[in-house]
């Protein structure tokens, strides 16, 4: 028990009372019976704030035009959305991006397509209650899993787009991007965003 509080605290999950701790597999289970978004930390299962409409609309932006700028190439890359979860398995914990991309093909833990193990890159959508977790503690959880490359976060509320990309183990270059006729480059993936695209029709 005290192990599994400490995975959550460790990712920012403020845990007030002693939960039920469950296995992968039970919280996999009540997963497909629930209409809403869990995240599970080695056996503590929390429920996923619901996201507001620029949220999503940024969200569902970002995934459109990362399919658009790599559909071209020769290299086979595959974009998800946010129904897709991630399986930090140095952890033992579960979490959802807003998007992601894999290259050439998933790997899923024991064959469960719903538990991915290897995100090239990840999108997140920043919020207030998630803001912080996602700067900082889901980004380290992030950088535990060997494939993960480029790590996107996006602010819904004003045009500020960060990117951190893995020049070595533990060496990353943060790039930000404050202007909306500007550019992404995504290096892990040799392509180029604009930024006007991630916030279409997106009101401030």
């Amino acid at each position: 028990m005290s192990n599994s509080i400490a995975v959550a605290e460790k990712a920012g999950q403020n845990i007030s009372v002693v939960p039920k701790v469950y296995t992968l597999w039970e919280y996999l289970d009540r997963g497909e019976r629930s209409k809403d978004k869990h995240e599970f930390y080695n056996g503590i299962i929390v429920k996923m704030p619901n996201a507001k409409y620029n949220h999503n609309l940024v969200a569902m932006n970002t995934a459109h035009a990362l399919r658009n700028a790599l559909k071209p190439l020769e290299k086979k890359y595959i974009v998800l959305g946010d129904g897709q979860k991630i399986y930090v398995e140095a952890e033992n914990v579960a979490v959802y991006p807003d998007a992601l991309v894999i290259f050439e093909k998933p790997i899923f833990y024991q064959n469960r397509e719903d538990i991915l193990l290897n995100p090239l890159v990840v999108v997140e959508v920043l919020s207030r209650k998630t803001g912080l977790y996602d700067r900082t503690a889901k980004f380290d959880l992030y950088q535990s899993i060997p494939s993960f490359k480029e790590y996107i976060l996006i602010d819904p509320k004003k045009i500020n787009i960060e990117t951190r990309f893995r020049e070595a183990d533990d060496l990353w270059r943060i790039t930000s991007h404050g202007v909306e006729n500007s550019n992404i480059a995504l290096k892990s993936l040799g392509i180029v965003l604009a930024v006007s695209d991630v916030y279409e029709n997106v009101e401030f």
